[in-house]
């Protein structure tokens, strides 16, 4: 399970003595990828970590892999 939820209590474990907020949240126009931008404050300095949505709906700590174009050679059978 990669819910959004789950991601931010595992990584940054908040409590009552450090809050988590959401801090920016992007959509790109061209390909609608998406990603979250979470900060923890904790009494020795803010955490910050970008979690990013993938094609199958999981966010996770990495971006998805661009789609990259390829040429591909085959043999003629003539």
């Amino acid at each position: 399970m990669n819910t959004l939820r789950f991601l931010v209590e595992k990584w940054l474990a908040p409590a009552p003595t450090t809050p988590v907020r959401v801090t920016r949240f992007s959509c790109t126009s061209s390909d609608h990828r998406r990603h979250v931008r979470v900060e923890a404050l904790r009494p020795e300095g803010s955490v910050v970590i970008l979690f990013f949505r993938h094609g199958d709906g999981t966010w996770r700590v990495f971006p998805p892999d661009t789609e990259r174009l390829a040429m591909r050679a085959y043999a003629s059978a003539g």
